[in-house]
Order: C-alpha cells, then structure tokens, then sequence
C-alpha cells in the first residue's frame, strides 16, 4: 500500500474517506464538491482501492493542487468495506464521514452537521436528507431520513451523515464480511450505543444508476440484509414487531420467496402475515415465474 500524506498540516476537525475503485466517470465531479465545503477544517482522504482506470490521475491531480487531500494507494483490491476501514486508520479528524465517488455532497453538507453535533454533544451521529438522480443528473424526489426507532424495518439513515471518531473506534470499523450492506450494519451496531440525530435539510445527492454496487449485487444484498437483522433483534422486542420485521425481510425479494423468514414470523405472532396473504400470494407467483425462467 503506497501513502501520500501531509502529515506536517493541522489536525482537521472532520475526516472525509472517499474509497475508489474504477470510479472515473464522476470522481472529479465528486471530489470537487468535498472540496466546495463552506466549511474548509477537514481532510480529504482518497482510497485508491486497485484502479486501473482513469481515477488514479484524478486523485493525484486532486493530491497536487489542495493540501487537505491525502491518497492511499491499495495494491490489491479489497472491497468497499476495508477500504473504509484503511482511510479511517489514517484519519485524524474528530468527526468521520464518507462518501462515493459517484455522489455529491452539498455545499453547506459539513457546515450543518457539524453545527448539529457540537450543538448536541450527547449525540454521537447525525443524518440528514438527500436529493435521488438518475446517472443523466436528472433529480428523483428527495429522499427523507427516518428515526432511529424504525431502523430495524429497514436501513433510514441514508447517505448523508456524520460521526464523532469515537464511534468509529468503539465499533471497530465496517464489516469486511458485509460488502454491500456494511453500512446498515454499522448503523444497527452503532445505534445499541449511541444516540442518533435526524436533520431533515436536503444536503446531499446520491446517484442511482445501474454500475453501482447496490444494483449488481442486489440479490446478494437482500440475503446479508435479512442475515444483520436478525442478529440485531432484540430479545425484548414485541412479537408482533419482530413478526413485522420478519415478514417484511422476506417480502423486499423479488427473486427468492424467503419461505424461512415467513414461517418465523408466523410463529412469531400470526396476525402480520395473515393480514399481507394476498402480498404474499402475489410475491410467490413472481418466485414462481424466476423460477421456471431461470
């Protein structure tokens, strides 16, 4: 692993991990509004995970004209997760965020949720709201961030927020195991000990298009989903939530009907699953025809 560092400059107060691996058509777009920040005490840390593109020359243009980047080079390629974890090793920053090379942060993104930490110290994260585009740029909607109390029936925190260092240090890092949902796990790990934070400011765009990871590895992503969940239920947790829960795990495939998880939550409590049978009847034909298509 190559570094270029300045490790003579100031300690910053945030610490911005971009990890890259062949992200080239919008890297230079999604540098540039990290850079844009109105808030300006935070460091830039690029991970080149194994490029072979045209990103390592954005990033080394990006490393040449502003001292608050840094680049890690990684020889091989690891996967989104380790690459998290190999920038926050170097951060120093007390406040840690990350973002995609395909996405673009706001301008006043850190001024506000730094605002919003040092104004609520008990806080350990804050997220906040984001604006949808397609890979043309063309806007979607706005994407609302849900509290905490509902993040077991799906992962509402989003893609904009921020963390003080010490969450990051109490959780050891992301999941190399989890690629693809190591995010949801972090936040259900994070949220058994720290108190979360919703900002509903529309402070950053995320781009959905079919060469993200979350669109190739669909499939895959609902199976760790369903796996992280799980673990993350309580035991206290009411019979009627945890049947909910379950059931709505097994009704997000559109490939693989989970019989397993309905059947748990059946057992859970029955009243969640027999008021969605007729979900459930349309979900097996769609099984049905994967299926025979397959």
């Amino acid at each position: 692993m190559g570094t270029e560092a300045l490790d003579s400059t100031p300690t910053p107060r945030v610490s911005m991990v971009m990890p890259v691996h062949n992200g080239a058509r919008w890297l230079a777009d999604a540098i540039g509004s990290v850079l844009a920040q109105d808030f300006r005490d935070f460091e830039l840390i690029l991970v080149d995970d194994a490029s072979h593109d045209a990103s390592p020359a954005i990033m080394a243009e990006a490393v040449a004209n502003d001292p608050r980047v840094t680049l890690l080079r990684l020889d091989t390629n690891v996967g989104l997760p380790a690459a998290l974890n190999h920038g926050f090793a170097a951060a120093r920053g007390e406040m840690h965020s990350w973002t995609s090379d395909d996405n673009l942060l706001r301008p006043n993104m850190l001024a506000r949720l730094v605002e919003t930490l040092d104004a609520q110290p008990e806080a350990g994260i804050v997220h906040a709201d984001f604006t949808l585009i397609d890979d043309a740029g063309v806007e979607l909607g706005v994407s609302r961030v849900g509290p905490i109390e509902r993040l077991l029936y799906g992962n509402n925190i989003g893609a904009c927020f921020l963390y003080h260092a010490r969450v990051t240090e109490a959780l050891g890092g992301y999941d190399t195991g989890l690629f693809g949902v190591e995010d949801y796990d972090f936040w259900l790990r994070a949220a058994r000990r720290f108190t979360f934070v919703a900002l509903h400011e529309d402070l950053y765009i995320y781009r959905k298009h079919g060469g993200s990871l979350t669109s190739q590895r669909s499939e895959q992503i609902q199976a760790l989903t369903a796996q992280i969940v799980e673990r993350a239920l309580p035991d206290t947790l009411p019979a009627r939530s945890r049947s909910e829960i379950l059931l709505g795990l097994a009704l997000r495939s559109s490939r693989r009907w989970r019989l397993d998880l309905v059947r748990r939550a059946f057992r859970a409590d029955p009243r969640p699953v027999l008021a969605r049978l007729p979900a459930l009847a349309r979900w097996s034909l769609v099984v049905a025809r994967n299926r025979l298509a397959a």
